[in-house]
């Protein structure tokens, strides 16, 4: 069954409920007034006559016109042997029963029920006297009929009524579901309109502050999350897409000129041109090398991107540094000059030693690559804002304002005739390593004068 139709017969039964029990109430309390307003009137007319009695103003004022009977309500005046002294508008054939022998034996009021005319009489008798030995008794009586003719009228209109409330309760309660579930149908009509190539949309929020709106607000916190994870995903494949096509590219240049070497060796030149032998055999070398390093640098990325567990502890950043500046300059070779800028104070951190180190060695080789002869390279530390900062300047070449934003992309260089056979995959290396210790690397450089990278690492391991 629809929601709709389950809220509305909800509503209905609810509804109905209430209004039976409200009619129930409202009859049985009018019936119980009806019913009290007869005996009352009953029990007040006989004590009326039963003064006059009392007073011995005599029995002749008991009559029409004084007031007595006005309402439908008869009046008998016994003898103390049960004769009637005095009656007026007592219905033909009348016959009070038991209930003014039961006053004069007991000298108290009494009261009763009795047929007459097919109609069911309230009957109230009072004896006249002193309490030892009444000497006469004054019995009033009413007839419960028109009030059980109201009371007939009443439930009928009652009935009625209820029927009536209950039917546009329903017809009511269904359309107050359907106005209750109307965002729910637009939401879903939204959502049949959304494709997993289309996560841009957002299903519309009728009113944030229900309970459909607040869950509309989170379905479409989650769309715009998923939005982001496909963007994600879809840059990730982009990614690897152009890693692969790069990779295979590197790959395919050393691997052309060895086997361009080799298959000249294998025809003619070892036997015939030994100096060009020699010149093969130093280029397949050359070449194996830069494979080497190119697929040592792809599995280092590959394991990255993997996400594998450092082994950190807290270490000197300073002697990093001062290893991979003491390196650096010994690969210069007196050709550029690597100088390391000791802090005035020790800076501890939380690291994977070799993991920084690398890093810290791409930098400064980076450096030294693009630093003409007889410039200079300079590494030094500072902390910053509870976060170890190392510091690589340099006075070369310096890098474009538009191709700042591209270096730390794979396979990427900002100048191809000065990477001396690198791959360009250095900076990502040594952006991974710093994010996956929780920091980061900035770089600022003015062409024509120079660069500087700051390797940011945490002085303790995130959370």
């Amino acid at each position: 069954m629809p929601i709709r139709w389950r809220l509305t017969l909800f509503i209905a039964l609810v509804i109905g409920a209430i209004l039976i029990l409200l009619g129930l109430t409202l009859y049985f309390l009018s019936r119980s007034a009806l019913l009290g307003d007869i005996k009352d009137t009953a029990r007040s007319r006989a004590h009326a006559v039963a003064r006059i009695v009392e007073s011995g103003d005599g029995l002749d004022d008991v009559n029409d016109e004084g007031g007595f009977v006005f309402d439908g309500t008869f009046v008998i005046v016994r003898g103390p042997d049960g004769e009637v002294l005095r009656k007026v508008r007592v219905p033909a054939g009348a016959e009070t029963g038991a209930v003014w022998q039961r006053a004069l034996d007991t000298g108290e009021d009494a009261l009763g029920t009795a047929e007459i005319s097919g109609d069911t009489y309230f009957v109230y008798a009072v004896p006249v006297g002193p309490p030892e030995d009444p000497a006469r008794v004054v019995v009033a009586g009413k007839s419960y009929e028109p009030a059980e003719e109201s009371l007939g009228v009443f439930g009928t209109v009652l009935a009625a009524g209820i029927g009536a409330a209950l039917l546009l309760s329903i017809v009511g309660a269904y359309f107050l579901a359907g106005a209750a579930l109307k965002p729910v149908e637009a939401v879903s009509r939204a959502a049949e309109d959304m494709g997993e190539d289309d996560l841009s949309k957002r299903l519309p929020v009728a009113n944030a502050g229900d309970e459909i709106g607040r869950l509309t607000i989170a379905i479409n916190g989650l769309l715009s999350r998923l939005e982001a994870a496909f963007a994600r995903r879809e840059e990730a494949l982009e990614r690897q897409r152009r890693f692969a096509a790069d990779a295979s590219h590197e790959l395919r240049t050393p691997l052309t000129s060895i086997s361009g070497h080799a298959r000249m060796l294998d025809e003619w030149a070892i036997e015939e041109d030994p100096e060009r032998t020699k010149r093969s055999v130093g280029a397949i070398r050359r070449e194996t090398g830069r494979m080497r390093n190119l697929i040592e640098a792809l599995l280092a990325l590959a394991r990255g991107d993997e996400g594998s567990g450092l082994e950190v502890e807290s270490h000197d950043l300073g002697a990093v540094a001062k290893e991979a500046a003491r390196a650096a300059r010994a690969a210069a070779n007196g050709k550029v000059s690597v100088e390391y800028l000791s802090p005035e104070r020790g800076i501890e951190a939380v690291f994977d030693r070799e993991l920084v180190l690398r890093a810290a060695s791409i930098l400064l080789d980076n450096a030294v690559k693009y630093t003409q002869e007889g410039g200079s390279v300079v590494i030094g530390l500072r902390e910053e804002d509870g976060r170890a900062m190392l510091d690589v300047s340099d006075t070369g070449v310096g890098i474009s304002e538009g191709q700042l934003p591209l270096i730390f992309e794979r396979f990427h260089r900002a100048d191809p005739s000065r990477t001396d056979g690198g791959a360009g995959l250095g900076l990502s290396i040594a952006r991974q390593i710093a994010e996956s210790h929780g920091g980061e690397i900035r770089a600022k450089s003015i062409p024509g004068e120079g660069s500087t990278f700051t390797l940011i690492l945490p002085r303790r391991p995130s959370s």
